[in-house]
């Protein structure tokens, strides 16, 4: 269940309390999402996780996130955001007013001056104060509050006054733009994923009632208007219209829908009315599935984000006992030095060392990749898939359904020794009779076009032999109906056709009779897809089928992969993959392995990255996958490579501008060359323009020009 962490707002604290809630038997593996400000518990932790909350932060209250309104909590955070205003305001006001009296009060009216800037100082920074008391108070003495609180207060005692009040000051104006932007950027993303439909019109009668779409019950009607979204997954019993699919899969081009068709959740009806009978209730539906799916997502972080918790805990720390050992060395060991001068250069490197640009701008940019993919029709699973995405340099492919269509259809009998097209179609169609293979079903409707009736009852002894195809007794004949290799297997010599489909070969109490071709359509960007990929610097492509040699290699060719492999049975596809990751000379390639999620589901679990096309409505694809293609489009393989790298791009660029600004003003603040107005640019700034920088990651600039 979905927890909201109310009241948190300091990227730190939220570490601290994932440290601490993972100390729980049975959290270790628990994750405080900073973006959307929410845990994932079972129930039965809650209580223990709220007395840790009221341990290490109280300010921070545990709410079910089914409970409450959104909106009330929005408004809630906008009279706090006021009051912070007035806070600021005033305090530069003050601030204004003590710098202007300042050289008139000094020295006869000093107290006076201590006050005004006592008031501006308490204005602009009592929260960081109460703060950094309390957790002081807890153990937690290394945060942004206690640097803050040492900083400032080490200036007053030095009487730098305007100094301590005007770094307070900025630090509280740069916490307050760096909460609005991640505000910001957090309801973004919202936007982006807001596909759900508000509510239902329940068919009642002759009457419609507007319900809430979780009210409403698997095999009751709804009514769906034009501009309206499909608020429940169903079948369309009435009505016919086009459904704009863009918000799930990325395509703009609308879906043709009319009776017996099913509609998903999150789709848009652009023209007719539409009646809908309701398959599946409103948390089972498409488009909670993919919420929860897109929201939750951060709970598996990026080795990057990872290690950046790991360095921000200890960073601080190593600052700290710097810019103590700045303050009292030189004093003593130089001649001449003073201890108000290197005191105020260590006071300015606390001021800088603040980690806040890393521990919120990183994660912030994983989830805006997310965000913004999902927003394409492609689903990650989490943040370290989307990293892995980056680092993928072969890609194998399933062929059927994946960079074919999967539809089969007869294209050719060809009948040998005596038999007739009819004949062979006759025994073929009744020997697969009882099997879910598309090929079979093709042959049936195949032979159910010639107007003929099936004899089911002169079926017996069905033998389904994996890999190989049927057996079974047709009338007073034995049917043997599969590959080449069931012919070779049951001794019986077969023409090997030169064709561009799969063949299937008949055989009739031994005989060969002939065989029926079956051809599978490439998808139209197939071999667009293979290309994108090349030019993305993508070494190696592979194509992995059951079909036999002849078929896989023409659609090689077609496609325009680098290697395929043919005549594999399901378990042959797990060896094969293995072997395509060990590489050439022992060097391990990165496979990322794109399937139809559902028969694929053991090659996918096995692949650095699998991914599943085609998952529109496919719950087991959701389910096996690490990335998701909401469209049978190969061509999204490279976009989420893309988007990928883009994201990975920009979350070093904050890395870099992090501790290269931070490491040259630490640098400049040791040197005694920085002051502490710098230092709060190091600091609150380079948050800013961090949490900024990471916002591009929603936008379209991942695309190539």
């Amino acid at each position: 269940m979905v927890y909201r962490l109310e009241g948190l707002d300091c990227p730190n604290c939220a570490a601290k309390v994932e440290r601490e809630l993972r100390k729980i038997e049975g959290l270790s593996e628990v994750c405080v999402n900073f973006i959307s400000k929410s845990v994932d518990l079972d129930p039965r932790y809650e209580e223990a996780a709220a007395e840790v909350l009221r341990r290490v932060d109280p300010d921070v209250e545990l709410v079910p996130e089914s409970s409450g309104d959104d909106k009330e909590e929005s408004e809630v955070m906008t009279g706090e955001q006021k009051k912070k205003l007035l806070y600021i305001f005033s305090s530069a006001i003050l601030l204004v007013m003590g710098t202007l009296a300042g050289p008139r009060l000094h020295g006869r009216f000093e107290f006076l001056e201590y006050a005004i800037f006592l008031a501006a100082y308490l204005a602009a920074g009592w929260e960081v104060l109460y703060t950094a008391t309390r957790n002081i108070s807890r153990g937690r003495i290394f945060d942004e509050n206690f640097l803050m609180t040492l900083a400032t207060a080490g200036a007053f005692a030095i009487h730098q006054l305007p100094e301590a009040v005007g770094v307070m000051l900025f630090y509280s104006v740069g916490e307050y733009f760096q909460t609005l932007a991640v505000n910001r950027s957090r309801r973004s993303i919202e936007a982006l994923m807001d596909i759900r439909a508000d509510y239902a019109n329940l068919k009642l009668g002759d009457g419609i009632e507007k319900v809430h779409p979780r009210s409403v019950k698997v095999g009751q009607v709804i009514v769906v208007k034009p501009g309206e979204k499909v608020p429940l997954d169903g079948q369309v019993v009435s009505g016919s219209s086009f459904m704009d699919t863009s918000a799930l899969t990325g395509e703009p081009v609308p879906r043709r829908v009319e009776p017996g068709v099913r509609v998903l959740s999150g789709m848009v009806n652009t023209e007719g009315l539409l009646e809908v009978r309701v398959e599946k209730t409103y948390g089972e539906s498409s488009v909670s599935k993919i919420l929860d799916l897109v929201q939750n997502a951060a709970a598996r972080k990026a080795r990057t984000e990872q290690f950046i918790t790991k360095f921000a805990r200890y960073y601080t720390p190593v600052v700290v006992f710097a810019a103590a050992a700045i303050a009292i060395i030189p004093p003593l060991a130089v001649p001449k030095a003073t201890f108000s001068e290197w005191l105020y250069r260590a006071l300015t490197m606390l001021v800088i060392s603040c980690p806040c640009a890393l521990v919120v701008s990183i994660p912030l940019g994983y989830f805006g990749g997310i965000g913004g993919a999902s927003r394409r029709g492609i689903l990650v699973k989490g943040a370290n898939f989307l990293e892995v995405l980056t680092w993928v340099d072969t890609v194998v492919f399933d062929k059927t359904g994946t960079l074919t269509k999967g539809v089969f259809k007869v294209s050719q009998v060809q009948a040998k020794n005596g038999f007739s097209d009819e004949d062979i179609l006759r025994f073929a169609a009744l020997a697969e009779i009882h099997s879910n293979h598309p090929i079979a079903k093709s042959i049936r409707e195949a032979f159910k076009a010639t107007g003929a009736a099936f004899e089911t009852s002169a079926v017996k002894d069905y033998q389904e032999i994996a890999g190989y195809g049927i057996k079974a007794r047709v009338g007073a004949n034995t049917v043997l109906a599969g590959n080449e290799r069931l012919m070779e297997r049951e001794g019986i010599a077969c023409e090997v056709p030169q064709i561009s489909g799969t063949a299937v070969h008949v055989a009739v109490e031994g005989k060969y009779a002939g065989y029926i071709v079956i051809s599978d359509e490439v998808r139209p960007d197939a071999a667009a897809a293979i290309k994108r990929l090349k030019a993305l610097g993508i070494k190696h492509t592979v194509m992995l089928t059951g079909d036999d040699e002849k078929t896989a290699e023409l659609a090689a060719k077609e496609i325009g992969v680098d290697e395929y492999f043919a005549n594999l049975l399901p378990q042959d596809k797990v060896a094969k993959l293995e072997h395509i990751q060990v590489g050439e000379g022992g060097r391990r390639r990165r496979v990322a392995f794109v399937g139809d999620g559902i028969n694929d589901a053991p090659v996918i679990t096995r692949a650095d990255v699998g991914m599943a096309m085609g998952g529109l409505g496919s719950d087991a694809a959701i389910e096996a996958a690490d990335v998701v293609i909401m469209e049978d489009a190969p061509s999204k393989v490279a976009d989420a490579i893309k988007i990928a790298r883009h994201t990975r791009k920009i979350v070093i660029e904050n890395i870099a501008l992090a501790l290269g600004i931070k490491g040259i003003f630490l640098t400049m603040g040791a040197a005694g060359i920085a002051t502490m107005w710098e230092a709060v640019f190091a600091d609150v700034g380079v948050a800013l323009l961090a949490v900024l920088n990471s916002t591009r990651t929603l936008a379209a600039g991942w695309r190539e020009k």
